[in-house]
């Protein structure tokens, strides 16, 4: 009924826009009632995230991470699956990355980026399947195992880290620098051969160009191929699905698979292209922004890339203001919450609003 009643570009567009606009608004509030000027906060965000190639790179950077949780989470929200296991895929995806990086003798960075690509893939989909097959044959639900091989991949990581991979007389929980010729090239070594001076210090790589492939590779595995179709079929309507002849076991462990390893890819971006070396808390919370992404960008790539450029801003923009500001970083992390309280868990009460107002307008067109 929801399909019928809303046009499409109404519910793509107009509904997150509306969720965003109400968030500003009550962000708004929370700063003045703080005593900041909210107009010098917008304008100090905007400024430190998008008035610079410096800001940009930050942006990016963050929107790239977000981007790799987001479509993970929104291929497995495609065939009904709740995937909020994000975070301890894109844990074991930065072990494989820094398995290929400091044992194995890459000749030259294309050929490190192709390898750790395909370990970072392997390892976030290889945590991924465990709790896919404990929902495919068990019935233990997704959420639940998810959660929890949250904190087992970074009991694992721990682990590894300090007493396996940790250089001798380091007291830092991290591995080794990777060798130089692994590190990858930043926007600055793309950009400036076409002329355009892009900041050195920052850490924006190669790895944005890879995720914007991975949109549209997830856009044609979800619209285009058969197995897409399966998905979706089966995320719309099991018993259909079943009754159409499609596995519920196969379907649950390829969609958590591909989720996974779209998860575990994300560490091509914070370990081999940012820290150039695995540390304990490199993910840093990105796989659960990944779910409130998906759900901005209502589990579609082209939506899930402009929701993880607006979280990239939010928290370039957000750190920015804490260190130009008195506004405190837990209020910085309020925002973000309301941002993902609106587009998310408030959905409905933009869109049902919306649905009674498209409603009128047609039968007073009738």
């Amino acid at each position: 009924m929801r399909v019928d009643v809303m046009p499409k570009w109404a519910e793509v567009t107009l509904v997150p826009l509306i969720s965003l606009v109400l968030a500003a608004l009550l962000s708004a509030l929370v700063i003045l009632a703080i005593g900041e000027d909210p107009v010098e906060a917008v304008n100090l965000m905007v400024t430190g995230a998008l008035g610079s190639t410096y800001g940009w790179g930050y942006t990016l950077y963050y929107a790239t991470n977000f981007l790799f949780t987001g479509l993970a989470v929104s291929v497995a929200f495609h065939a009904g699956l709740f995937n909020i296991g994000g975070e301890g895929q894109a844990m074991l995806g930065g072990l494989g990355v820094a398995l290929a990086c400091l044992f194995i003798p890459w000749p030259h960075w294309t050929l490190a980026l192709l390898g750790a690509s395909v370990a970072a893939a392997v390892f976030g989909a290889a945590w991924a399947a465990i709790p896919a097959f404990l929902q495919a044959k068990r019935g233990s639900h997704i959420v639940i195992t998810t959660i929890m091989f949250n904190f087992i991949g970074a009991a694992v990581l721990n682990y590894v880290l300090v007493n396996l991979m940790r250089p001798p007389g380091s007291m830092d929980p991290a591995t080794a620098r990777f060798p130089e010729i692994t590190h990858l090239p930043t926007l600055h070594d793309i950009l400036l051969p076409l002329g355009i001076n892009f900041s050195k210090s920052a850490p924006a790589n190669v790895t944005f160009i890879i995720a914007l492939l991975a949109c549209v590779l997830v856009w044609f595995l979800l619209w285009r191929t058969w197995l897409g179709y399966e998905i979706r079929s089966y995320g719309k309507s099991e018993p259909g699905a079943k009754y159409a002849g499609i596995s519920p076991v196969a379907i649950t462990m390829i969609a958590m698979l591909i989720s996974g390893a779209l998860a575990g890819l994300m560490a091509i971006n914070n370990v081999m292209g940012e820290a150039e070396r695995l540390v304990l808390n490199a993910v840093e919370g990105a796989g659960f922004i990944g779910i409130a992404v998906a759900l901005m960008g209502r589990s579609h790539p082209f939506g899930v890339l402009l929701a993880a450029i607006l979280f990239g801003f939010l928290y370039q923009g957000g750190a920015e203001l804490a260190l130009w500001t008195s506004i405190p970083r837990e209020l910085i992390v309020v925002i973000q919450a309301l941002v993902i309280l609106f587009t998310g868990a408030l959905d409905n009460m933009v869109r049902m609003p919306l649905e009674r107002l498209f409603l009128m307008l047609r039968r007073g067109n009738a």
